[in-house]
């Protein structure tokens, strides 16, 4: 009969009409055809080697499936109205084209470790294809600090002037963090690629299937140890959405620093026009509207984490309907943070500096009072004495309009005749980050080398 479900034998009216919309998820799930059938593929194959199916049966199922396949690739499947999920929808139409044998295929699971096992094997998927913009992302960022090592920058903390840094610092933070994301990702792969399949409603199967052949076929690391669970879990969906917002909130962090410096206010930075969009009523406006949207959809990529962990928080075991909401966070976020990484990467990569404007803002805001105070301390004055002294410079240095280096010995001594003995004007900027000169910080000789960690780094990518 047309549209009759797998399941109908129990039931004697048909299911109301709101409920069959209600119900499906064919509208969005169909992005797994290519895992379910990856997955049913393997699973006919261990059919047929354990002799649980005829081996004429399993390879023609194997066939079928695979002309389902090549028909959804080139948009000639046609879907019913009446295919709850993909995973019938693909049963459906293996049977039209081979037949009754079709019917076999279901023998020894269930579609709750059927949907399992092909979400598992996309967010697999995902996740290696994250990482590979991950690293063009860093690419783009190597290149920038590469370019900018001898740029010298103010750094801020508060959004206020707080000392010299070089550019390329700057730069790498913004690696470091997609780093961490990057190795993020990585982990929770580790979570992923446990295969379910086997473990059919929740209890295992009758059959003598083999788990590890199975799992080997579709290169999973290793087997779930228990049935409920496997049928159950998505910790693996909420590790992948967390490692996702956290990525996101690294790109927004990068964004909103992107909208500030190339803002007209700092103007140290600019973006491409390919970058930007220009207002409907000002002619004048250069609006950085492709930060602006990596920030705002970051609030996304948090509302999923938010929605899988609300899905799983009050589920009894084992399957339960609720768990058909896990797929579209996942898939939203997926396609959300590769444009976003796209963008980030380009955006990046084109990304213009004034090193002119930067090296004037580096010597403005006396930057160069901690160099100062540590001076101080250098030569024998506790360091809370060293930084009431020092504020009291900056004090007085606003009040009279003058830089450090262009007050007087007599105005030095006025302040406190300690400082006498520093020489304010020779601590430069370039002074000042090169005196950073401890791993991890702005010394020239420590950038150059992680730079030079990171080139051999990315070889092995």
């Amino acid at each position: 009969m047309a549209g009759k479900k797998a399941w109908s034998g129990r039931f004697t009216e048909p299911t109301h009409p709101l409920v069959e919309e209600f119900n499906a998820s064919i509208g969005f799930d169909r992005l797994l055809y290519k895992h379910d059938i990856m997955g049913s593929v393997a699973h006919a194959k261990m059919l047929g080697r354990q002799k649980i199916i005829p081996k004429k049966d399993a390879e023609a199922i194997v066939r079928g499936l695979f002309a389902v396949e090549r028909e959804i690739d080139s948009h000639k499947f046609r879907f019913n109205a009446s295919d709850e999920d993909i995973h019938m929808a693909v049963e459906r139409r293996l049977k039209e084209i081979i037949g009754p044998a079709g019917g076999k295929l279901h023998t020894a699971r269930s579609r709750n470790d059927q949907v399992a096992t092909a979400f598992r094997l996309f967010v697999r998927d995902a996740i290696g294809e994250i990482v590979e913009l991950i690293r063009d992302f860093q690419k783009a960022l190597y290149k920038q600090a590469n370019a900018h090592l001898d740029t010298i920058a103010p750094a801020y903390t508060h959004l206020q002037p707080a000392q010299p840094i070089r550019l390329a610092h700057w730069f790498l933070a913004y690696f470091e963090m997609m780093e961490r994301d990057a190795q993020r990702f990585y982990d929770a792969l580790a979570r992923v690629d446990v295969m379910p399949l086997g473990s059919a409603a929740l209890a295992g199967t009758n059959f003598p299937i083999d788990r590890e052949w199975v799992a080997r076929e579709l290169g999973f690391d290793s087997i779930s140890q228990n049935s409920m669970d496997a049928v159950a879990d998505r910790d693996f969906a909420a590790e992948f959405l967390f490692a996702a917002a956290l990525a996101g909130t690294h790109l927004s962090r990068l964004a909103e620093e992107l909208v500030i410096f190339t803002s007209r206010e700092f103007s140290v930075m600019e973006l491409p026009d390919a970058f930007c969009t220009g207002s409907s009523i000002m002619p004048q406006k250069k609006n950085p509207d492709v930060p602006e949207l990596m920030r705002g959809k970051t609030g996304r990529l948090n509302g999923y984490l938010v929605t899988m962990l609300t899905v799983m928080k009050g589920l009894p075991l084992a399957y339960n309907k609720d768990l058909q909401e896990d797929k579209e966070p996942v898939f939203e976020a997926f396609f959300q943070l590769t444009t976003m990484l796209k963008l980030a990467a380009d955006m990046t990569g084109a990304l213009r500096v004034d090193k002119a404007k930067l090296a004037a803002r580096a010597e403005d805001g006396y930057m160069t009072a901690v160099d100062i105070a540590d001076r101080l301390v250098i030569g024998g004055t506790p360091f809370r004495e060293a930084h009431e002294i020092v504020g009291k410079l900056v004090k007085y240095s606003i009040a009279e309009g003058k830089k450090f280096g262009e007050l007087s010995k007599g105005e030095l001594k006025a302040v406190d005749a300690r400082l006498m003995k520093i020489n304010a004007a020779a601590i430069t900027p370039q002074k000042s980050a090169d005196g950073k000169d401890t791993p991890g910080g702005t010394a020239r000789r420590r950038i150059a080398a992680r730079l030079k960690q990171i080139e051999r780094e990315m070889k092995k990518w």
